[in-house]
C-alpha cells in the first residue's frame, strides 16, 4: 500500500515540538507529503483534570507553529487503531511514523498498532526522543536494570550525546488536507471548571515559551541551582517541568545546555544534569517495573496498614489545603493556582499524607495526576513511592520528614507560607486569594475562615507511623 513518494502520516503525542525532534525530522527530510496528527484516545481521556487542560493549551500552541510553516495539525477522536486505518484510507498515505513511549499501555496499544499496520504492508516506525537513554540501552554490568539512582548517573553521566537537530527547513504538505476536528469542541478544560482561568495566568504553553525558559534559566540562575533549588520562595529552578511532559522541548536539549554551562564552570550546572538523569531514571523503572505506577515497587509492602480511604475528613483537608500545618497547606495551595508544585513542598506534603496521615501513597499519586499539569507518569509514581518508603530510595523507609522544620531550614522568613496562606494573615497577597478562586465551590471555602488547627500532631503522627513500620517489620 502507498509507495515511495506517498504521504507519512506522523503520529504527534507527547512530543509537540519541531526542533530536536528525531522521528519528524527523517519525516520531513524524506521529501514525501507530511500529514500531522494527533489523536485522541483512551490516552488522552483518562487525563486527570489539570494535565488533560494542559494538553488542549499545548495542542494549540502547536497547532500555530505549524500553520506558521504551511503545515496542519489533523485533530481526531477515537481508538488509535481504527483512526489511523481511516486516516490510511482517505489519504492514501504508505506510512506511520511515531516518537515512542514508555508507559505499559502505550507499550501494549504501539506494539499492537505496529505488528497490525505492518501486516498490511505499511512502513510503521517508532522513534527515540522523549529521553535521553532508551531504557534497553541502560544496564548493570549483569544486564539487570538499575535500582539505585546513583549508579544509573556514574553509568550515564560520560556517554556522548548527539548534538540537538534543527527546526525542519520544510514541513512538505500534501496536495489535498483530510478533514480535521476543531481542537475546542473537545472541551479539554471541562474538569478545570472555574480553575482554569486561575491557573492560566501561570502557564505559558508551546516549543518557544520553553526554549526561552530554558535560556533564562541557564543564563540567571544555573550557577545557584544546586544551593537555591530547595527553598520554594525563591525561583531557582528550571521551571520545564510540564513542558518536558507534553515534549514541547527535548530532554536533550536540556542536557546540552547543562553541559555547556558546566565547562563555563557554573557551580549548579552538574546538579541540573544529575536532575535530568533523576527523570530518566523514573522512566528506567517504569520500562523494566511497570507496576511501578500501580503497586508497591519493594516487597514487603502490600500488608502495611495505609488508610485506603481517599475521602476521609484527614485526607480532604489535605487535599484542600487545610490540614493546620502552614508549610503543607501553602503547597497544597501553590499547585491548586499554579498547576505546579516546588519540588521540596512536594517531598513535604507527600511525607505528611503516607506518614503522618498514613495514607495510601496510591492516594496522593492520584491526586497529583488529577491536578498537575506537568503531570508525568513515571515521575509522579516514583516521587511517590521515594517518599512513602516503598520506591527506590537508598534512604531508611522510616525517614519521615517534619514540616515545622523542613519550614524553618527552607522557608526560615515565611516567605512562601505567606505567599499562599490567606488565613493567618491581616492582608493577603493575590496568590494566596486566588486559591479561593480556583478551590471548587462545594468545598466552601474563604479567605475568612479560622485557619484550622492540626489535623494530627505532628509527633503524635510521626510516632503512629514508627510504630506500624515496627510491627509489620518493612
Amino acid at each position: 500500500m502507498g509507495g515511495q513518494r506517498s504521504p507519512i502520516i506522523f503520529w504527534f503525542r507527547r512530543d509537540l515540538r519541531l526542533a530536536d525532534h528525531p522521528g519528524f525530522h527523517e519525516a520531513c527530510r524524506s521529501g514525501r507529503p507530511v500529514l500531522p496528527v494527533f489523536i485522541a484516545d483512551d490516552a488522552v481521556s483518562d487525563l486527570g483534570a489539570a494535565p488533560k487542560w494542559r494538553l488542549g493549551l499545548g495542542l494549540e500552541s502547536f497547532t500555530q507553529a505549524l500553520d506558521a510553516r504551511g503545515s496542519r495539525l489533523i485533530l481526531r477522536r477515537g481508538e488509535a487503531a481504527q483512526v489511523l486505518r481511516d486516516l490510511l484510507q482517505e489519504t492514501g498515505a504508505g506510512a506511520v511514523w511515531w516518537s515512542r513511549l514508555y508507559d505499559p499501555k502505550a507499550q501494549a496499544r504501539d506494539s499492537a498498532i505496529k505488528a497490525d499496520l505492518k501486516a498490511q504492508g505499511i512502513d510503521a516506525r517508532s522513534f527515540e526522543g522523549h529521553l535521553l537513554f532508551e531504557p534497553w540501552t541502560v544496564s548493570t554490568k549483569t544486564g539487570g536494570y538499575f535500582k539505585v539512582y546513583s549508579a544509573l548517573w556514574r553509568a550515564v553521566q560520560g556517554r556522548e550525546v548527539a548534538a540537538a537537530l534543527p527546526e525542519p527547513a520544510r514541513i512538505p504538505a500534501p496536495a489535498a488536507w483530510p478533514w480535521s476536528e476543531q481542537l475546542e469542541t473537545w472541551h479539554l478544560e471541562a474538569a478545570m471548571n472555574r480553575g482554569a482561568a486561575v491557573v492560566g495566568a501561570h502557564v505559558t504553553p508551546g516549543e518557544a515559551s520553553a526554549r526561552a525558559r530554558l535560556d533564562a534559566f541557564v543564563e540567571t540562575s544555573i550557577d545557584g541551582y544546586k544551593t537555591q533549588r530547595d527553598y520554594p520562595a525563591i525561583d531557582a529552578t528550571s521551571g520545564l517541568s510540564d513542558y518536558l511532559s507534553l515534549g514541547e522541548i527535548s530532554p536533550r536539549l536540556l542536557w546540552l545546555a547543562g553541559q555547556r554551562a558546566r565547562a563555563e564552570h557554573q557551580n549548579g550546572a552538574e546538579h541540573f544534569l544529575k536532575e535530568v538523569v533523576w527523570r530518566e531514571f523514573a522512566y528506567h523503572l517504569m520500562y523494566h517495573a511497570p507496576h511501578l505506577l500501580s503497586g508497591n515497587w519493594k516487597e514487603g509492602w502490600d500488608s502495611f496498614p495505609w488508610r485506603t480511604d481517599a475521602d476521609a475528613p484527614e485526607v480532604l483537608a489535605w487535599k484542600q489545603g487545610r490540614t493546620g500545618i502552614p508549610f503543607v497547606d501553602a503547597a497544597m495551595r501553590e499547585l491548586y493556582v499554579t498547576g505546579r508544585m516546588h519540588n521540596r513542598a512536594r517531598m513535604i506534603v507527600a511525607s505528611f499524607l503516607t506518614k503522618h496521615l498514613m495514607t495510601h501513597w496510591k492516594i496522593g499519586m492520584d491526586w497529583f495526576a488529577d491536578t498537575l499539569a506537568d503531570w508525568d507518569p513515571a515521575s509522579n509514581a516514583m516521587g511517590w513511592q521515594w517518599v512513602a518508603g516503598t520506591g527506590p530510595d537508598a534512604a531508611p523507609y522510616f525517614r519521615v520528614f517534619n514540616p515545622e522544620l523542613q519550614q524553618k531550614k527552607f522557608d526560615t522568613d515565611g516567605v512562601y507560607v505567606a505567599r499562599w496562606l490567606a488565613e493567618t494573615q491581616p492582608d493577603p497577597p493575590d496568590t494566596a486569594l486566588s486559591f479561593f478562586r480556583a478551590a471548587p465551590r462545594l468545598w466552601s471555602l474563604a479567605p475568612g475562615d479560622p485557619y484550622p488547627g492540626p489535623v494530627v500532631p505532628l509527633d503524635v503522627g510521626r510516632k503512629r507511623a514508627l510504630a506500624a513500620y515496627q510491627l509489620k517489620g518493612v
